[in-house]
């Protein structure tokens, strides 16, 4: 999972279109251990090394992901796992203190299972989440040939967290879905945003700050390939080519 936020924490998933993968979820968590918060540990390892933009968390291998969000109410709220600096696969370092710790979900911000009926939009599509002025665009994934993206943003007329709370999405009508075309690092962007039981939509003025995390070729096809894991040319112009 991403681990992105520095006042509130919020994992992301990094899915792909096999099981057990299959799924894209964003949560909302904090840190414990012992029964001690250890959320400080994180923020200020995140503050000392501020030019590293990925910060990733390993859960417990016995661990199954729907048990968070499934049955109603699910099953379980918490997880054991290890904070790391870097990409966990690629190199990332675990970090003192936050090994084996307890995580535990305080929401389930977005949870969707790949596959039939669940179709991918023609407009650039992204899920809005955070709190107060940390805020996060997170793509949403649907089908192969797909994209997984994550970056902060300001936006001046923002969502109330309790708005943010419901579950908010955020439309850029005059992009395709596509990676060459999705928001990009210092871009301002109109977006059209849906707060979750709202009639109406929101006219967004957004403008997007650090691109944390971008992976193109590990959701190009739903069978497991070589080439998935070499990195694409759009993933070296970005920066995440390693």
């Amino acid at each position: 999972m991403m681990v992105v936020g520095e006042k509130s924490v919020f994992l992301s998933h990094l899915p792909m279109f096999m099981p057990p993968h299959n799924f894209q979820v964003i949560l909302e968590a904090t840190f414990t251990s012992g029964g001690i918060n250890v959320q400080d540990v994180y923020t200020r390892d995140r503050q000392s090394h501020e030019q590293t933009k990925m910060y990733t968390l390993g859960p417990e291998e016995s661990f199954k992901l729907p048990s968070l969000f499934t049955p109603d109410p699910p099953s379980r709220s918490s997880f054991k796992g290890t904070v790391f600096r870097g990409h966990l696969e690629r190199g990332g370092k675990e970090i003192e203190g936050l090994t084996n710790i307890d995580v535990n979900v305080k929401r389930v911000v977005y949870a969707q299972k790949f596959g039939r009926g669940f179709d991918k939009s023609d407009k650039l599509t992204y899920i809005l989440f955070g709190r107060g002025q940390e805020l996060f665009l997170a793509h949403v994934i649907a089908r192969p040939p797909d994209f997984d993206q994550i970056l902060s943003v300001k936006i001046d007329n923002a969502p109330s967290d309790e708005e943010l709370s419901r579950g908010v999405s955020v439309v850029i009508p005059d992009r395709e879905n596509s990676a060459s075309r999705r928001i990009k690092e210092k871009e301002k962007v109109v977006g059209q945003g849906h707060v979750t039981g709202a009639h109406q939509f929101l006219q967004l003025q957004i403008q997007a700050d650090v691109e944390f995390y971008f992976e193109e070729g590990e959701l190009s096809s739903s069978m497991m390939m070589d080439s998935m894991f070499d990195p694409t040319p759009e993933e070296r112009k970005a920066g995440f080519g390693n």
